[in-house]
């Protein structure tokens, strides 16, 4: 909170974008999300991404504008707005009214809008918040009218007829990737029917279902003609199946096989259809095509009879197989999943009902062989979980095969993160790219910018201007109920709006030009932003955002005239980062109903942002994979990072207001000689140079990783063996040390502050000089310096570190402390450098080190090494003490000591200086009085008082 009133008060963020040239600018597009609940985890996570990044590509000089923005329309609004109304579908909406409707939400649309201006900024995101965009604004609808007008005049707007999925509650069809979003798996009912076969008596064919309720309206079946059939008598009965499946099929019953015949031989054969009043309708009882069997070459052998049904109106391949051989469509079930008056007795009932009653009468006509359960993976609708109907029904498309082959070179430019997606999840979309359908029949949306005459003319209007002159009207508001009522005369002939709304991800793609509200305004800067060099989401939006933002930039930068100035086609954004999907710890779906997750905001309150950042950023999470959410291992982060580096930092700050003038940061390799101060800028360096790629390649979690690590190794390694130095009275190492970790600290800010941005600043602003810039986050990035890397010396720092770790497994063998000098070890391998070897003989505190064949200790203990012992294990006790009283590196002070014992006397006696030296004492005195602090140290007993 320190922080974010400093941030605030010194308008930092927009100074971090002001200072940087306006002809160097960095672009990333923020999909936006809605205010109607707060932020969860997901959102949580692909804002760290993107705040890191930016602050990154800040600190490398570029001007990095961040606006927000706000999604307003579509269906998880309609159906907030539904339930609040206690309406119940499309027609409750339309008696209660359109306008009333979409008034409500937007009043609505933003409910929750102040709550996130709190969580976003405590999280630590630099944003604009205050200028945001809204999908629902008038400028933001016209540039979605614009995108959409350029791919009217490319030919690339179609109207329809095709097999698309469609929500019977929501009453509108479905794109191809909205439907991916939602598949469950879940248990239908799965028929085999008995059709008879006109001309053989007792003679049937077994077609299988599983949407018995679409059995009805079918006008044919299919078979394949080059399957071989067997034709199987059971009891007085006959029947045809697939011979792959007979014993599948019919193995239940006392069955014989009697003819075997070829596919082909049954193609054109009739039957007789179950439902008999359908014979009545006008578009079958003029077709003599109806109710015969046809060849398909997509008929399979793996589940089944070998006989499908053909029924037009509900299956892209079913449709197909109609339209081939001239059967009709029967749309005997509403988009709202009634059946209508074409389904006679079951006119009015939901498909689930109606379907009960069908079998329940086909079982009774003896039409039935068998019904069982069968558990497959079937789509629902992604914003209210009904189930999907597959259905022929007209929309608008854009015709995205047109462009496919352009679409996949376009991705060819983009740098994905994982790499995997270019060509797998992304990539194999593309290949399979169907037109898309981006019109849907609700309310609350951008309207479609086109008019119709009763004739069948239209026209497309690109904008408010367009539209207001040929109708001769003002235009403030562009939604349905507000331009629906607007008509247009034009040669002769009255337009009036078509009623549909455009899908919300047809306005999510336009989002790069419908944010600046171009090309109306900000054409220039608009040129220099676009393409965006980065963008980021959650895995989901390869085939929502990512795939609509890809489909819109390359058809409107494709083609003869492209509609955006550029030198050849491009993809909408350049570097992509693919975050996986944040699950419970149990590795559930997060519940706000099983409250299986920790709340955020009462988290970030326990651990700090910055460890729930840096706990997100350098997870699996980065590299497209589920992460199970862990709250201790937060926790973790903040003891081993956060909590660690601040204590480094109080180290530095305790030690250097003790320095006599300023200490000012290490600027070359010359300044520096002691082994440790060199390893420590190496691995600094190093650390820039990894840190500096992760970035460049938008590897987050090469980007942070290091950085726990980098930090352990400061506090457990550099700082605890500096301790000595800083406290020495040698004042030129000790000022060399402080130089070296105040460099240390700087850079460490520096390189941590895109992920970690408040404790970055805070150590930051505690080590400034006042010509430094005034935040961290103003500095530039740091540079690697290569002559501070020192390869061959981090490598003999490494083999050293290894072999004080087996020599200390041997000291814990023995049991013996390492606060007891030993005479010597012995260690394997080639000798290392003396300054090397003097960091071994203080870690594993020995007089000498040895090479041998195998790796020892020598455990003899003289009683010189006995005092040095005690000595050691008395300046830790006493160091303690001081410790408990609250004593600071600048109070001395005055000891007496009290111990018959003789071995303690003599320690005092010998290394009575370097025990002053060790407990900042001014002078040690003994006395036979018993003082207050009793130690048996070793078996050794005495009392100190200061």
């Amino acid at each position: 909170n320190e922080v974010l009133d400093f941030w605030n008060a010194t308008d930092a963020f927009r100074k971090s974008v002001e200072m940087r040239p306006v002809d160097r600018q960095y672009t990333f597009y923020d999909g936006p999300p809605f205010a109607t609940g707060l932020p969860h985890y997901g959102h949580i996570s692909v804002g760290v991404i993107k705040d890191a990044v930016g602050r990154y590509w800040t600190m490398r000089g570029y001007r990095v504008e961040r606006v927000w923005g706000w999604d307003c329309h579509g269906l998880p609004m309609e159906n907030i707005i539904e339930k609040q109304l206690g309406l119940n579908g499309r027609k409750d909406i339309e008696a209660f009214g359109v306008d009333k409707f979409n008034e409500a939400c937007r009043a609505a649309v933003l409910e929750y809008e102040d709550e996130w201006k709190k969580i976003v900024p405590r999280l630590g995101r630099w944003i604009d918040m205050d200028h945001a965009y809204k999908t629902m604004d008038i400028s933001y609808t016209e540039s979605v009218w614009w995108v959409f007008s350029e791919l009217w005049k490319k030919g690339l707007i179609y109207e329809g007829r095709k097999a698309m999925h469609i929500c019977p509650r929501c009453v509108t069809p479905l794109s191809n990737f909205e439907v991916t979003l939602g598949y469950k798996d879940v248990e239908d009912l799965a028929v085999t029917w008995k059709f008879p076969v006109v001309g053989q008596d007792n003679t049937y064919f077994l077609a299988w279902t599983t949407t018995p309720w679409s059995t009805p309206g079918t006008t044919g079946l299919s078979v394949g003609p080059d399957l071989t059939y067997v034709k199987a008598q059971i009891g007085d009965e006959c029947v045809y199946v697939v011979k792959e499946r007979a014993e599948a099929v019919l193995g239940g019953t006392d069955y014989t096989i009697v003819e075997e015949v070829n596919g082909s031989a049954l193609v054109g054969l009739e039957y007789t259809h179950l439902a008999d009043w359908y014979r009545t309708l006008p578009e079958v009882s003029g077709n003599d095509k109806v109710y015969h069997v046809y060849a398909a070459d997509y008929v399979e052998t793996s589940e089944g009879t070998g006989i499908v049904t053909i029924n037009g109106a509900y299956g892209e391949i079913d449709m197909e197989a109609a339209r081939k051989n001239g059967l009709p469509l029967i749309l005997d079930v509403n988009m709202d999943g009634l059946f209508n008056e074409k389904a006679s007795p079951l006119n009015g009932m939901d498909v689930h009902t109606g379907q009960a009653k069908f079998i329940d009468d086909m079982v009774a006509a003896g039409r039935v062989f068998t019904q069982e359960p069968y558990r497959h993976s079937y789509p629902h609708c992604w914003r209210c979980d009904t189930a999907l109907l597959n259905y022929a029904t007209s929309s608008w498309f854009v015709k995205v095969t047109a462009l496919k082959e352009q679409l996949l070179a376009n991705n060819q430019k983009i740098h994905w993160v994982p790499e995997h997606i270019k060509d797998g999840r992304f990539g194999m979309w593309l290949e399979n790219a169907r037109d898309w359908a981006i019109s849907r029949s609700r309310f609350w949306g951008a309207p479609l910018p086109i008019w119709r005459s009763e004739d069948g003319d239209v026209l497309c209007v690109s904008s408010v201007a367009e539209l207001e002159q040929w109708s001769g009207q003002s235009v403030a508001d562009l939604h349905k109920h507000i331009i629906d009522p607007i008509t247009i005369e034009k040669d002769g002939k009255t337009y009036r709006r078509v009623p549909e709304v455009l899908d919300c991800w047809f306005e999510s793609g336009s989002m790069p030009y419908a944010q600046l509200h171009y090309p109306f305004e900000h054409r220039e800067d608009f040129d220099q932003k676009f393409p965006a060099q980065f963008i980021g989401e959650a895995q989901d939006q390869t085939r929502g955002w990512f795939y609509t933002l890809h489909v819109l930039a390359t058809a409107l930068t494709s083609g003869d005239t492209p509609s955006i100035p550029v030198a050849e086609s491009t993809p909408a954004f350049l570097n992509v980062i693919v975050n996986g999907i944040v699950l419970a710890e149990d590795g559930k779906k997060m519940s706000k109903k099983l409250k299986n997750y920790p709340d955020p905001m009462l988290l970030v309150e326990q651990y700090s942002a910055d460890a729930l950042r840096l706990y997100i950023a350098s997870s699996q999470l980065m590299e497209g994979e589920s992460l199970n959410f862990s709250e201790q291992d937060v926790d973790q982060v903040q003891k081993k990072y956060i909590n660690t580096l601040w204590n480094v930092c109080t180290f530095y700050q305790m030690f250097a207001r003790d320095a006599q003038q300023e200490i000012t940061p290490i600027t070359h390799t010359d300044e520096v000689s002691a082994v440790l101060d060199r390893w420590i800028l190496a691995k600094l360096h190093r650390l820039i140079a990894e840190i500096t790629d992760g970035y460049e390649t938008y590897r987050m979690r090469q980007a942070t990783q290091p950085l726990v690590d980098f930090v352990q190794e400061l506090s457990t390694w550099y700082v605890r063996r500096i301790r000595s130095r800083v406290k020495g009275s040698d004042v030129n190492d000790r000022r060399v040390a402080l130089r070296t970790l105040n460099t240390v600290l700087r850079t460490l800010c520096a390189v941590a502050a895109p992920i970690t941005p408040f404790l970055a600043e805070k150590i930051y602003r505690e080590l400034r000089n006042d010509s430094d810039p005034q935040s961290i986050h103003h500095v530039d990035w740091p540079q690697t310096v290569d002559v501070f890397v020192d390869e061959s010396l981090l490598n003999e720092m490494q083999t050293a570190r290894q072999s004080i770790e087996q020599a200390l497994a041997l000291r814990a063998d023995a049991g013996i402390k390492v606060r007891q000098p030993l005479q010597s070890v012995t260690l394997v391998g080639q000798p290392i450098s003396e300054a090397l070897q003097f960091v071994i003989r203080e870690e594993l505190n020995v007089k000498e080190v040895k090479y041998g064949d195998t790796v020892a200790l020598d455990t003899n203990i003289t009683e010189e090494l006995k005092l040095e012992g005690l000595l050691r294990e008395l300046v830790r006790q006493t160091n303690a003490l001081r410790k408990q009283q609250k004593l600071s590196i600048g109070d001395r002070i005055h000891i007496t000591i009290q111990t018959d014992s003789a071995l303690i006397q003599q320690m005092l006696e010998k290394h009575g200086v370097e025990y002053k030296q060790g407990v900042l004492a001014d002078d040690v005195q003994r006395t036979a009085e018993p003082q207050t602090h009793s130690f048996d140290i070793d078996g050794e007993l005495l009392t100190i008082a200061f």
